[in-house]
Formats: C-alpha cells, structure tokens, sequence
C-alpha cells in the first residue's frame, strides 16, 4: 500500500477512446445523442453535454483498434496532480507525467498511471473553460446529453477495486452481494450522486460502460424513438428501463465500433454524512432492472478493451465471481 497521501479526487471528468471511423461515431455521439462539438480536426472530436463548463468529457480519437485509451478525474488542486504521482509510484504502477500541451487538448500538467486494478486513468487539475450552453435549448437534440457521468469498469476482483477507491476517498453508494456477502459489483462516487465509477464482475481490465446523464426520462425514451425511426434501432442493446440499483431511467446503446453508453437520469443526492450503502441480494431480480426485466447475455459478456501507457492493450485476466452464472427471475443467464 502507498505510504503516500492520496489526491483529492473532485468528479469523474472525461473519456478518451479510440474509433475507427470519425464520421461514423460523429453521427452517432453528435448527430444522435446530441453531444456538442468543441474542437474537431482530421484525427479526433472533443465534444461536451450541454451543462459542462470544460473544455471536453468525451474525446474519440482515431485508431486501427476500438479501444479505451483512459479515463480522466479532476482533482481539487495543481498539488492533488503531484500528490496523484506520488501515491501511484508509492504503489509501484507505472506512472507518466504529461506536461500541458503535451497531452489531452484543453488539459493543463497531468498524470497518467495504470492503476492496481489495470486501467489507465489520468488525473488532472487544470482545463479550459467552456461557452455556457446550460440555456441554449436551440442547440439541443437527440438525447440532449448534460454531462458525462460516470464509468463503469468489468473488472475480475471486485473487492480489491472496492478497496482501492476507498484508499482515494471514494465513497459506496449501492453494491451487489452474494449470501456470504461476496461483492459481486460496488457503486462509488466522489460527487455527491450514485457514483463517479462502478465494477461490473467479469474478465479485465475492460470498460463496460461509459454513463452520460440528460435530464428527464423522456429525453431517454426520445433517444431511443429516434433510433427506431431511422432504422437504427441494432444500437440499442437494453432498455429503456429502470434500474434497481442507482434508481436510474436508462437506456445502453452501441457506438458504431461497439463502445456501450448508458443514457442515465433519476439518480439521487449521496452527500449526507451518515449516507449507508444500500446491499442488494445477487438473488433479487430487481437489482439490475426494477421492474424484473432480463438483462441480455451481451451486456453481462462484452466490453471494451484497454490501453496501457505505451498503447498497447493491457492483458485480460478471468472474473473470481459471475453474476450472469446466478439464475434468477427472468434474468436468469446461468
């Protein structure tokens, strides 16, 4: 364990992934779900939702391989990025200073560090300031995405990334739980909502999901017309429907090289001091849809793959624990 004091970690902040067609994950980030472009040139897209004052929370870059290339936190000062390289080399990851200018656009000095779980994460302080678009309803379309929201990661140990993002301060809001109070999956968060990052079980380190929130439920059933009306509707992988855990109106959809995004509204506030983590029995159907519905084999099974800090992937290795295998209700996949 690091002797080093950990960053303090604000919010989850953006995602940069690799496609392998900018105009075609134009059309569906932009043109569908309604992000809004900030810069673009020949070889990647900075976009943002509607209630982000910074320059960016999604970049899509292109690749020969559709990939993550990392996940980014916004730290509360230029000394939390130090101390974010400190705590990492303390741990003895493999960690890159990334100078401004040197490395994500609009993003000032910088960290990068593959984490103890495998996944490449950034932390930074600094970045560019945005056109508030909080008002322009002129400009909104598609799912009228707000913001980025959180990550969810498939991950093979569930309890040591619980663990270690309790080390960064992060707090649990909802977990899934076998009898003997095995984690099957954890919710954590540093913003006072349902969570800034999740752990799905399964083979990783890969992404599972990258959660986007609009504002109202029907701007979610919205999105999912609009890709039915246009003959779109293979995007859509599950949903819309109601989470039990996080309480979230939802809808996953695939980009055109398979990336998952969740349309996420109707989360609640987790600031409270005494806020207790909610456990949900691996046995109750409704912990994954409330109303019982199933959740397809895809989702349990597929995922991104992720980069390490020379770009090449990081090695996959198989989950401890399968929730998929726990056969209940209509969502029973075992």
């Amino acid at each position: 364990m690091s002797t080093s004091a950990a960053p303090d970690v604000v919010r989850s902040a953006y995602a940069q992934i690799v496609v392998t067609d900018l105009v075609k994950a134009r059309w569906f980030w932009v043109d569908m779900l309604g992000f809004h472009v900030q810069y673009e040139d020949e070889q990647s897209l900075y976009l943002r939702g509607t209630d982000e004052l910074t320059h960016h929370s999604l970049v899509l870059r292109l690749g020969g391989t559709a990939a993550l290339d990392h996940i980014a936190y916004r730290v509360r000062t230029p000394e939390d990025v130090d101390r974010a390289e400190k705590f990492f080399a303390g741990l003895g990851r493999p960690v890159r200073r990334v100078p401004a200018g040197e490395g994500t656009r609009g993003v000032g000095d910088a960290v990068r560090v593959i984490d103890p779980l495998g996944f490449p994460v950034e932390f930074f302080h600094e970045i560019e300031r945005a056109e508030r678009l909080i008002q322009r309803y002129d400009l909104r379309h598609g799912a009228e995405v707000a913001r980025m929201d959180h990550f969810n990661l498939c991950t093979p140990d569930i309890p040591a990334a619980y663990a270690h993002y309790k080390s960064l301060g992060f707090g649990c809001s909802e977990t899934i739980e076998g009898d003997e109070h095995e984690l099957y999956a954890a919710w954590m968060y540093r913003k006072q909502t349902v969570h800034d990052v999740a752990f799905t079980g399964g083979a990783g380190p890969r992404l599972h999901h990258l959660g986007v929130a609009t504002h109202e439920s029907h701007q979610v059933l919205r999105c999912a017309d609009i890709f039915g009306s246009l003959r779109k509707e293979h995007h859509i992988e599950r949903g819309p429907g109601r989470h039990g855990v996080s309480n979230a109106f939802y809808l996953y959809l695939r980009d055109p090289d398979g990336h998952r995004v969740e349309i996420y509204t109707s989360d609640y506030y987790t600031g409270d001091p005494d806020h207790e983590t909610y456990r949900w029995s691996v046995h109750d159907d409704r912990r994954r849809d409330f109303w019982g519905n199933a959740v397809i084999e895809s989702w349990y099974k597929e995922a991104t793959p992720v980069l390490g800090l020379d770009g090449g992937p990081q090695p996959v290795s198989n989950a401890l624990l399968d929730e998929s295998a726990i056969q209940v209700g209509a969502d029973g996949l075992g």
